[in-house]
């Protein structure tokens, strides 16, 4: 049985619309700089990252000058969890991360004891903003008889108010987990990622209805001839992306997860249905193959992402420089609501370790 909340499709339309065009039309983009001004603000941040005992997290999804400053820096370059794990388990003082608001929020979840900066506190995430807390709650009530299982990608309020936090690769081996147990399962926010664990498990599961921004674009028409162009290509798809695109992928995981495909397998090129700024990592770990973006809906003026995620856009070296230096966009999250999603999130982890299972996904 798998369901959409379809009283909620009115309020999700508006937050995949009306919302996501207003970011996209206001939000203040990080200004244009020539590589010797880039240089400079990278020298800088060093420096300070040092003076201060900082460390920066950035995910795969942003600009490859963040990646490689991280990775330069002792920092750490991941998936949100890991990210989350990273911050937890170094010395530093102060943790800077580089992706979108809940992955600021679950580094400060699982390190209450240190400063976490970002570059802005306007990088969101579409699913975040497709399940505000009032009206998720409200829907849980409805069905109490449900455990209540979100993906990481996710506000601090929504992992709180939920049974399980999940990522991308251990989702299946918890929904498997909880159908052994006889329990049937609330799902939320990403409908399309819903979809695949449900066909995947044979599940009952109720879906929230929100879907992300970039994965939705990839189009499975657009793909069947991209495919024909390249037969030696490998389809490598995040389970967020449309069933359509999925029942066509050689390969479906989390971003971690489609690295490891990328060196694995002997294809000579990829085609790849995941934001664009993976490419950076992929092209490190297999540096002799190639890898194409799979089709979305449009072109820049006609589709809302184009493969890339206009919040990770957001994140810009000067913006890290000046969050550092002032100590500016601090996330913070209230102790008893960290305490409550902390919950949901360590069961996570002890699920996994017992059962001796990577904890990775793109949340």
């Amino acid at each position: 049985m798998s369901q959409v909340d379809t009283a909620d499709s009115e309020p999700r339309l508006a937050a995949d619309t009306a919302i996501v065009k207003q970011y996209l039309d206001q939000a203040a983009m990080p200004e244009q700089l020539d590589s010797a001004e880039l240089e400079r603000y990278r020298s800088q941040v060093k420096k300070l990252m040092v003076e201060k005992n900082a460390r920066l997290v950035a995910h795969y999804y942003t600009d490859s000058l963040l990646q490689d400053l991280a990775e330069e820096s002792d920092g750490f370059v991941g998936d949100s969890l890991e990210m989350a794990r990273f911050g937890r388990e170094c010395d530093a003082d102060i943790l800077l991360v580089a992706g979108v608001r809940f992955m600021g929020e679950s580094a400060k979840i699982l390190s209450p004891d240190k400063t976490v900066l970002m570059p802005t506190l306007d990088a969101t995430c579409s699913l975040d903003i497709g399940c505000p807390i009032e009206r998720f709650a409200a829907f849980c009530n409805q069905h109490p008889e449900r455990a209540v299982v979100v993906y990481a990608n996710t506000s601090a309020a929504v992992k709180a108010r939920s049974d399980w936090v999940v990522t991308s690769s251990i989702a299946v081996d918890v929904i498997e987990h909880l159908m052994d147990q006889g329990q049937k399962i609330l799902w939320a926010p990403d409908k399309h990622l819903g979809r695949y664990i449900q066909k995947t498990t044979g599940a009952d599961i109720l879906l929230w209805d929100a879907a992300c921004i970039v994965h939705e674009e990839f189009k499975a028409r657009g793909l069947q001839d991209m495919r024909a162009l390249y037969p030696q290509a490998a389809v490598l798809a995040h389970p967020e992306s449309p069933a359509a695109v999925l029942e066509m992928a050689d390969v479906i995981g989390s971003t971690t997860q489609i690295i490891a495909a990328a060196r694995r397998l002997p294809n000579p090129e990829f085609i790849v249905a995941t934001d664009q700024g993976i490419f950076h990592k992929l092209q490190q770990e297999a540096p002799d193959k190639r890898f194409i973006i799979a089709p979305t809906a449009g072109n820049d003026a006609t589709c809302r992402s184009c493969a890339n995620c206009p919040w990770m856009g957001m994140n810009s070296v000067h913006r890290l420089y000046d969050s550092l230096l002032a100590g500016d966009n601090e996330i913070e999250v209230d102790a008893v609501l960290a305490a409550q999603a902390m919950i949901p999130l360590q069961r996570m982890l002890d699920f996994a370790s017992s059962n001796r299972l990577k904890v990775r996904g793109r949340a």
